[in-house]
């Protein structure tokens, strides 16, 4: 084997979108603007679910949780995206690629195991109201939420130690705009067989079973709710737990459709757009979804307005 060929890459050249090159001060500030929604747009959840009493509930408790977590993503992912989008590819370093995939891994596993924790909320509010508030109470959500950022950080160690094992030889770019599983690997020189194998291991307790939970929860809500008698009272069963439904939806349909893309260089385009949408575009619609129609959080949006104007 030839020298070059053992001599291991120390940086990695993120290509970016390649389409984009064209249109980059436009796609930049695009971008720049989605994610200071994203962060101000979470942000802003999180300070009024504290700043207000009538929020001191549990589903607004896992909220703001899934604000940090969307908080983490796109700050994961899109400043570096910026700088590789403004000088058409940018370089990482090999430990930095590793450090963004385990971060963005990590945050992943949060939001599955947090979306997991509030169906499971909706599904007591619904299905078992006259257990739900000694059920439910302050200490039990404390110890859920800690308990889901403990096992999904639990990730960077579980992943990181293997991967830090591999030999990277190159090449050394990246057909993306942040440093993902696939393409990672692809550039290993080591036999990445165990790397995999734990990987697909790791999913089911961070992926598949919060998915599972999820889905086995909304079949009891739906069930609940088709046996309530008035139109009336159906709808409002529905609308407490629609919010979380349609941020299920696009969560899981977006982490479905992008790992569902067959391996091939012609559809190279498409998965980096559903990553796009994963990555960027989900964490700056969750506050809005949640907030949509929603009369608590115009409430305490409306005081907490009133209050600045005040000072």
């Amino acid at each position: 084997m030839g020298e070059e060929n053992i001599t291991e890459i120390t940086e990695i050249f993120l290509l970016g979108i390649k389409h984009l090159h064209q249109h980059k001060v436009l796609a930049f500030s695009l971008f720049l603007v989605i994610y200071f929604v994203t962060i101000c747009g979470n942000l802003l959840i999180i300070t009024l679910v504290v700043h207000s009493k009538n929020l001191h509930s549990p589903m607004y408790f896992f909220l703001t949780q899934l604000s940090v977590c969307d908080i983490l993503m796109a700050t994961d992912i899109v400043p570096n995206m910026l700088y590789v989008i403004l000088n058409d590819g940018g370089l990482i370093s090999l430990l930095g690629c590793i450090t963004q995939f385990l971060i963005f891994c990590s945050s992943a596993s949060s939001e599955c195991l947090l979306l997991a924790s509030m169906s499971y909320d909706r599904y007591l509010a619904i299905c078992n109201p006259l257990r739900y508030s000694a059920i439910m109470n302050h200490m039990f959500c404390l110890k859920l939420v800690i308990m889901c950022w403990v096992i999904s950080y639990s990730v960077l160690i579980n992943q990181a130690i293997p991967m830090l094992e591999l030999s990277f030889c190159g090449p050394n770019a990246i057909d993306h705009f942040f440093c993902d599983y696939g393409p990672l690997l692809d550039l290993s020189c080591s036999d990445t067989y165990k790397v995999e194998i734990e990987s697909n291991l790791l999913s089911i307790p961070f992926v598949i079973s919060p998915f599972f939970i999820t889905v086995v929860s909304y079949v009891y809500i739906v069930s609940t709710i088709l046996k309530i008698p008035s139109l009336t009272g159906r709808h409002k069963a529905f609308s407490t737990c629609s919010s979380h439904l349609v941020a299920v939806c696009i969560y899981y349909g977006s982490l479905t459709s992008i790992y569902s893309v067959p391996k091939q260089a012609n559809l190279q385009s498409i998965s980096k757009l559903l990553s796009l949408l994963y990555t960027v575009v989900t964490p700056t619609i969750n506050p809005f979804i949640y907030s949509f129609r929603n009369k608590d959080i115009h409430k305490a949006f409306d005081k907490f307005i009133k209050k600045i104007t005040l000072i």
